[in-house]
């Protein structure tokens, strides 16, 4: 699940990184409103985390400019303010929650998968597609209530898939949802990782669509 993280602190910025990486996510990370505002128009992360005291753009400033143009990531606040009044205005300008600094690893990890649930209308972290189903919290799949042993990467897969059921994914679609910034991906990875889950999970549960790309079928 590929996230982005605003915060200017280095120290604080390094640390919920690599903490949120542990916790299954892949984060990139900027530092400044005004890369906040351009990474959150591309579009291309399934949540954000943003501080609000930041140069160049403040977070309030960053939120309201992306809501105004119909962005509709789901964004989580992660600030040291913690007046009752920023929070209502936070959350009335568009966020979808408000933490106060500092922050438990586990707790911003489960907020930020509610999150992501949420906004594709799903009620738990648990998801079924025919006989396969995955736990986004605990990072398990079962088939046939068996449990099925996955890669971080074909997990992370499975999970896209899941999230996007019925929808054709390109690979360039796939691959910004699975990979952060710096990542080297190589040219056949997608098709790799895509033949172990078949493998693993059955042949009939990725479609492949020729010329076009793949899609889970519910």
């Amino acid at each position: 699940m590929r996230i982005l993280l605003v915060e200017d602190d280095e120290l604080l910025g390094s640390g919920l990184k690599a903490g949120l990486g542990q916790h299954g996510f892949a984060v990139d990370w900027v530092r400044d409103g005004v890369a906040a505002e351009r990474e959150l128009m591309a579009r291309q992360h399934q949540a954000a985390v943003l501080d609000l005291g930041l140069p160049r753009q403040d977070g309030l400033e960053v939120l309201a400019a992306v809501r105004a143009k119909g962005v509709r990531t789901p964004i989580l606040i992660l600030t040291a303010r913690d007046a009752i009044d920023t929070r209502i205005q936070g959350l009335d300008g568009g966020a979808d929650d408000y933490l106060v600094k500092p922050v438990d690893l586990g707790e911003l990890a489960a907020r930020l998968r509610a999150l992501v649930r949420r906004a594709h209308g799903l009620p738990t972290t648990r998801l079924t597609l025919g006989a396969v189903s995955l736990d986004a919290a605990a990072r398990q799949v079962w088939r046939d209530d068996e449990l099925v042993e996955l890669s971080v990467r074909e997990f992370d897969l499975l999970h896209v898939f899941m999230l996007n059921a019925d929808r054709v994914l390109s690979r360039e679609q796939i691959e910004q949802h699975l990979y952060k910034w710096g990542t080297e991906v190589s040219s056949n990875a997608v098709e790799v990782h895509i033949h172990n889950l078949r493998r693993k999970l059955g042949t009939e549960l990725i479609e492949t669509i020729r010329g076009v790309g793949y899609v889970a079928r519910k």
